[in-house]
């Protein structure tokens, strides 16, 4: 039931994402704001014994596609396997995001974040299941401010794959993915954007090997700014390379 349960928001989320604004705004003035983005990231999980691992990931995210500079991610974490399907990360990132967009910030600023992580892997029938729970503190410099301002953010995201043959994904083989993730501010210098913003994605898989894989797909993303007024709807193309190491083999 919980896996259902599960489905059947994201299933809502991806169709219509707009849905989940409706009640937190349905009040305030609107300004919406359309971008075409690309983002291509690489992704990886490296286990170093039977317990433990690294996080690394770097994101290079640009407006119009490809042509404008939007933001650089680099993330990285230390992973901790409590069961086959639980992991523990703790981990920190670095963001430097550009000015883009009809309501841009006044200039690049930089955010520092650390964050912790629970991923619950499962299944449902031929369905591979992720749930992603993950709580954010974050340092965020304005442009032209001297300091930093502290910000808590908490997300989930539920993503699903679906092999297009046999019961499960194996090297060689296509698969279908589609995610959904929301985001929710908090704290005293949380302003308006209690809802921060939502990211539903559909993409077309292929598992290179065992620790490989490759995404092409499409990501519209809804940013709620801090003034609650402006909404960014991002239409984003999204590559994604992940490549998992296992060091423990050679211990």
């Amino acid at each position: 039931m919980k896996f259902l349960l599960s489905l059947l928001l994201l299933a809502c989320a991806l169709l219509s994402p707009d849905l989940l604004l409706n009640v937190a705004s349905a009040q305030q003035p609107r300004i919406k704001d359309y971008n075409n983005n690309g983002w291509y990231m690489y992704f990886g999980d490296h286990k170093l014994s039977d317990r433990w691992g690294v996080h690394t990931e770097v994101q290079l995210r640009r407006h119009n596609i490809i042509a404008d500079p939007q933001q650089l991610l680099i993330r990285t974490g230390v992973n901790y396997n409590l069961t086959p399907g639980a992991m523990l990360t703790l981990g920190y990132g670095f963001i430097e995001t550009h000015p883009y967009g009809d309501y841009p910030a006044a200039g690049t600023f930089p955010e520092q974040r650390i964050y912790q992580q629970l991923q619950l892997q499962g299944s449902l029938a031929r369905l591979g299941l992720s749930h992603r729970y993950r709580l954010e503190q974050r340092w965020v410099r304005q442009p032209e401010a001297s300091a930093y301002t502290y910000l808590n953010r908490a997300r989930y995201m539920l993503k699903a794959t679906l092999p297009f043959s046999g019961n499960t994904l194996e090297p060689g083989e296509l698969f279908l993915a589609a995610y959904d993730e929301v985001f929710v501010g908090f704290g005293k210098n949380v302003r308006k954007n209690i809802f921060d913003q939502n990211r539903a994605y559909v993409a077309l898989g292929y598992k290179i090997s065992s620790g490989a894989a490759v995404e092409l797909g499409y990501l519209k993303q809804i940013v709620q700014k801090a003034d609650g007024v402006v909404f960014e709807h991002n239409q984003t193309l999204q590559v994604s390379l992940f490549h998992n190491l296992n060091f423990a083999r050679s211990n």
